[in-house]
């Protein structure tokens, strides 16, 4: 079963979107399970899990309800204001659905790189722990730190690096020291793992494949075939590329693993990761 577990729907004119704007015409407008269906279909995918787009608890309810009306869709990462003084309620309201499967909070949108290790943040991520909620990490290189403190701290926590955390790459530029130990740092944490999605979104239409590649090499080395998890992060993988040519690429650049692991990457692995039903 191949599994894309990094998927994105929005309706525009629900009115909470900041971005998707003008500045990315390509993906300005209306993404719905209908215009991702032809292209799971094409690429031989099974089923998905939807992320949350904007930062109100209103989208993530749009997104269980269509996961209700959608068959293929396992699984919802939603979002909830961690500092917020009633966020406990509102994770508990939510997870009344046992499609909601993790939160995610926009870490690279926060001016300030510590603030998921503020303490009034501390009894949402103990709650996540507690109850099995998965935690998605929206991060650039400036969060390495603070996400390897958070994982620490909270042990039984499963965290997922979103886009390999949004590394600068390009022009065959090397990854630098930050990164690559950041990550060696993370990958030796049990409860962390890392999605292979929105790498080529960072370079835009004219990556290549030798950009990127040493990124992935690095990635599939210190977190191993059992914590790398397959996304696409469409629709704004259109913004460099195209389903069905990032689905490719991955598959290239697994190309030299065993059977057993590739399985694991493009699907087994998100299973596991969210607790996802056959």
């Amino acid at each position: 079963m191949i599994i894309d577990a990094h998927q994105h729907f929005w309706t525009l004119s629900r009115g909470d979107y900041p971005w998707p704007n003008e500045t990315v015409a390509a993906i300005f407008r209306d993404f719905g399970p209908e215009d991702l269906l032809p292209l799971l279909t094409t690429a031989g995918v099974d089923r998905t899990v939807v992320v949350q787009a904007t930062d109100t608890v209103a989208e993530t309810e749009f997104l269980l309800d269509i996961a209700a009306k959608t068959k293929w869709v396992a699984g919802v990462v939603g979002w909830v204001d961690f500092s917020a003084a009633d966020a406990i309620d509102q994770i508990d309201d939510l997870r009344k659905n046992p499609t909601l499967k993790g939160l995610r909070p926009m870490l690279q949108n926060i001016e300030d790189t510590n603030w998921i290790l503020a303490p009034s943040v501390a009894p949402v991520l103990a709650h996540m722990e507690a109850v099995g909620l998965c935690l998605d990490a929206l991060i650039q290189p400036r969060h390495l730190t603070a996400v390897q403190e958070i994982a620490t701290r909270h042990p039984s926590l499963k965290i997922v690096v979103d886009h390999i955390a949004k590394p600068n790459m390009g022009d065959r530029q090397e990854p630098s020291a930050q990164w690559l130990d950041g990550m060696s740092a993370l990958a030796q944490l049990a409860n962390v793992h890392c999605k292979l999605s929105g790498v080529v979104t960072e370079i835009g239409p004219k990556w290549r494949p030798e950009d990127i590649a040493p990124f992935i090499t690095h990635v599939l080395k210190v977190f191993g075939a059992d914590k790398v998890i397959f996304g696409s992060d469409w629709p704004v993988v259109n913004l460099a590329s195209s389903y069905a040519t990032w689905c490719a690429t991955v598959e290239a650049c697994l190309s030299d693993l065993a059977l057993m692991d590739r399985a694991k990457i493009m699907g087994g692995n998100a299973v596991k990761f969210y607790g996802l039903k056959p």
